[in-house]
């Protein structure tokens, strides 16, 4: 799967590609929402983020308010990932992940089948795709922790060698 090409826009307003936010390493792709049960799995992405990055890999975090938890615009959300859990990882502008209107790159990651095989809509925020630089796609659930064996597995396959 080639989503190098894919637009995207940081949560700091710049336009770039998804290739340029890889820059060809290894990347952990997840929706992301500040209000949600889940947000504390923040603390292990930028944990991964800092563990790999030398390896040549990123978290890359994209906000959405698809299941309503999502704070009202970018400047609030780099607030509440900085200071509440310290994180350093890249952030895109808040995006759609289902429907009609998703971003692009949800249009092509939903397509990979996660461990049960079922492909399509993301179910919740903090589902996690790990993409390798050479397309592979690795589809974990929201409650998959960032850190479960089986992610980290996905993560070390994926790392450029």
């Amino acid at each position: 799967m080639d989503l190098s090409g894919i637009p995207v826009t940081t949560l700091q307003g710049e336009q770039t590609t998804f290739g340029a936010l890889t820059d060809g390493k290894a990347a952990l792709v997840v929706n992301v929402a500040s209000r949600c049960g889940l947000s504390g799995q923040y603390e292990t992405l930028e944990e991964l983020h800092k563990r790999y990055a030398d390896r040549g890999f990123t978290v890359i975090g994209f906000p959405s308010n698809q299941f309503l938890q999502e704070l009202s615009d970018s400047e609030k959300i780099a607030e509440y990932c900085s200071s509440t859990w310290g994180v350093t990882f890249p952030m895109t502008e808040k995006v759609k992940v289902n429907g009609r209107n998703a971003h692009p790159l949800y249009k092509e990651l939903t397509q990979t089948p996660d461990a049960e095989g079922k492909t399509g809509r993301i179910s919740w925020n903090f589902e996690k795709f790990v993409v390798a630089p050479d397309g592979r796609v690795t589809r974990f659930s929201p409650r998959t922790q960032p850190d479960a064996p089986e992610v980290v597995a996905a993560i070390e396959d994926a790392l450029p060698r």
